[in-house]
């Protein structure tokens, strides 16, 4: 039998701890949310003022993340090519998307899950999820 690392609540407290600092740092509202290795929910958090729709925005971006080992940035990136994009549809699961700010979780080799922003522009999106991401690496390697 084999056993697959995951990400559980207190990596997820992590990262959505350490995203909500950010946040009140600078001021701003948005969603964050953490899933595990399958891509399934741990935690989320949405900051009053922001949209609705980036709570699934934010989920459904760490899911395509975690479910494809990649940034949901190059699901984009890769969908829109001029020569070579397709349509998302491909995947076959309605949940992906390719706008950035979903970011996978590697511990030792292993993808583990991921984290996902939402809510403000792409590139700012993409830096919250990746102080999530080190949130949770460093607390891997404090354990």
């Amino acid at each position: 039998m084999r056993s697959e690392a995951t990400l559980d609540h207190l990596d997820a407290k992590a990262a959505i701890d350490a995203i909500c600092a950010e946040l009140d740092r600078r001021g701003k509202a948005a969603v964050a949310a953490v899933v595990d290795a399958h891509g399934e929910t741990l935690a989320v958090i949405r900051y009053s003022g922001t949209m609705l729709s980036s709570i699934a925005v934010a989920t459904n971006k760490a899911y395509t993340a975690a479910r494809l080992r990649r940034p949901s940035v190059m699901v984009g990136k890769r969908i829109r090519d001029p020569e070579h994009g397709f349509d998302i549809a491909y995947y076959g699961d309605a949940r992906y998307v390719g706008w950035g700010g979903g970011i996978p979780v590697e511990i030792d080799g292993q993808f583990v899950g991921a984290v996902g922003v939402s809510g403000l522009p792409e590139a700012e999106d993409i830096e919250l999820a990746e102080i999530g991401v080190r949130a949770i690496g460093a607390r891997a390697k404090a354990s």
